[in-house]
């Protein structure tokens, strides 16, 4: 068990993005929470950093990286951590921390997941564009 990931970063390092229940509707015949549906999650939350940082859409190009460290159960709250790890002249990549709050306890939360996602800042015809200068 571990303590909430936000308490150990310095304020504005990373952000929690994306919080959700895992549910039944998300798991296969056997029970277990799918991983294609916590890779969405994982999707979902670091384009949500690309898109502000690229101000407009984005498309994912890559995920250099993906690890499942536990399993997410029905139940589990997950919360899902982002932060910038770099910017190039149309690109943003993007890391991922995963956590999962067992049987809604927040004494329970353990990391479940990681990763590292590439997004490509594109215009109205998806064709790459220039990222516009950070601030």
């Amino acid at each position: 068990m571990t303590s909430h990931p936000i308490e150990e970063r310095n304020p504005g390092e990373w952000q929690l993005t994306v919080r959700v229940l895992a549910m039944p509707a998300d798991t296969n015949p056997t029970g277990d929470v799918f991983g294609g549906w916590l890779m969405s999650q994982v999707d979902i939350a670091g384009s949500i950093l690309a898109v502000q940082v690229a101000q407009g859409r984005v498309a994912t190009v890559a995920v250099h990286e993906f690890q499942f460290l536990k399993p997410v159960l029905v139940g589990d709250l997950v919360s899902c951590y982002t932060e910038l790890e770099r910017t190039g002249n149309t690109s943003v990549r993007v890391k991922v921390e995963v956590y999962a709050e067992r049987e809604r306890d927040p004494r329970t939360v353990e990391q479940v997941a990681n990763a590292s996602i590439t997004y490509v800042a594109v215009d109205e015809n998806a064709r790459p564009r220039k990222l516009p200068a950070l601030s």
